[in-house]
């Protein structure tokens, strides 16, 4: 399985972010820090035209259900856009969305900033 050249098998622009989209929001967890540095860097390698990640690192550290979605993924590249935006739907029903842990911790420290005695 070629992960070189993805790019070429998206309609658009748009379908390309979208599915990069779908990545990021279902698949990449941070909970599952190495599982979700190579599922990111397998989100860049669909827009580059070398190699950000290859097929067996893929293997070595994603999980199954998730390495069987990438898997899908490139094989719907490779067969049509009709078939990445059932790819875009079935994973979008299938994974959860994701919370970004970070980004919650951030927005709530935020929104809710430690008292530092100042009256202003």
């Amino acid at each position: 399985m070629s992960l070189i050249d993805l790019r070429a098998g998206f309609r658009d622009e748009a379908q390309l972010r979208l599915t990069q989209g779908v990545i990021m929001d279902r698949l990449a967890d941070d909970r599952e820090q190495d599982e979700c540095r190579y599922l990111m860097r397998f989100l860049w390698q669909l827009s580059m035209t070398y190699p950000e990640v290859t097929e067996a690192e893929l293997h070595e550290h994603v999980g199954p259900a998730k390495l069987a979605a990438v898997e899908a993924l490139v094989e719907a590249v490779r067969t049509s856009p009709e078939q990445v935006d059932a790819w875009n739907a079935w994973a979008s029903s299938t994974f959860p969305f994701i919370t970004d842990r970070g980004h919650e911790a951030r927005r709530a420290a935020v929104s809710d900033p430690p008292a530092t005695g100042w009256a202003g």
